[in-house]
């Protein structure tokens, strides 16, 4: 048992949840690694405590399983541990459309990006009034604030509850006066095994390589961002312009550029 403050990260096995780990760790922190890859997990935490000298603790949990956050609070409370930090990262995208996809799949990926994270504030959320601490992170997406495109049909629908959630529970702590922030980040594309794993990696690399940010980065303005108590943050400058765009832009017009670009970026067959 530390004196460190504890971040429970999920989606920790790979991308911006194995960065938001290492940078957690670099500033002292212990780190709760979650994801469904085991080995993965285990090597991350190898790596963490040779590195950083800091304790981790390693879950492995499906969040598509129903079950699955009350599996890991209680692991987490066997452990005799408490959550300082949450991110909320787990993500996938799901290629198709709405008719060519099955619902099981669409439940699922409700599951895993919105209804899972929301649960886990939920319940660490009296922990940390108790303790009038906590910094919490749901990483959402530059997509939250763009108009809906076809194909990955929920994915900007999801994004977008994550970033409105976000803003919630940081009014709802600050009315409270409450030492709690939470964040939502806005990435836009980000060097990540994400576009290997929904295949669309060929047709995001013919877009322009200035678009793109290295995981680093973006990690380092989430956790500062919670850490200075923005509700919003977006990295990189290409990305506050687009974001910026978005909410100037007339809408039809707005809905129009989305089409045209979102065929380069999101698969409209499920293969």
């Amino acid at each position: 048992m530390t004196n460190n403050r504890l971040a429970l990260i999920t989606g920790a096995s790979a991308g911006l949840g194995a960065e938001f780990a290492r940078q957690y760790a670099e500033k002292g922190w212990d780190v709760a690694l979650t994801a469904r890859r085991a080995d993965r997990l285990d090597k991350l935490a190898r790596e963490i405590e040779e590195k950083y000298k800091v304790a981790t603790l390693v879950i492995t949990q499906d969040l598509a399983l129903v079950k699955s956050v009350d599996s890991i609070l209680h692991e987490l409370k066997e452990a005799g541990r408490h959550v300082d930090a949450l991110v909320n990262n787990a993500g996938y995208g799901l290629p198709g459309t709405f008719f060519n996809t099955s619902w099981k799949d669409q439940a699922q990926f409700i599951r895993v990006l919105y209804t899972a994270p929301i649960e886990l504030v939920h319940k660490l959320l009296p922990g940390m009034a108790e303790r009038n601490f906590g910094r919490i992170i749901n990483v959402a997406s530059l997509a939250g604030y763009a108009p809906g495109t076809g194909g990955h049909t929920l994915y900007a629908s999801v994004k977008a509850g994550l970033i409105k959630f976000s803003e919630s529970i940081h009014a709802e702590a600050k009315d409270a006066e409450l030492d709690i922030h939470c964040t939502a980040l806005c990435p836009g594309f980000t060097f990540t095994e994400f576009h290997d794993v929904n295949g669309t990696r060929d047709m995001a690399n013919e877009s322009p390589k200035w678009m793109w940010m290295e995981a680093g980065p973006v990690v380092e303005a989430g956790i500062d961002g919670v850490t200075r108590g923005h509700p919003v943050v977006v990295p990189g400058a290409v990305n506050k312009g687009v974001a910026t765009l978005t909410r100037i832009l007339p809408e039809p017009l707005g809905r129009e550029l989305m089409k045209r670009q979102s065929k380069r970026f999101r698969k409209m067959e499920n293969d």
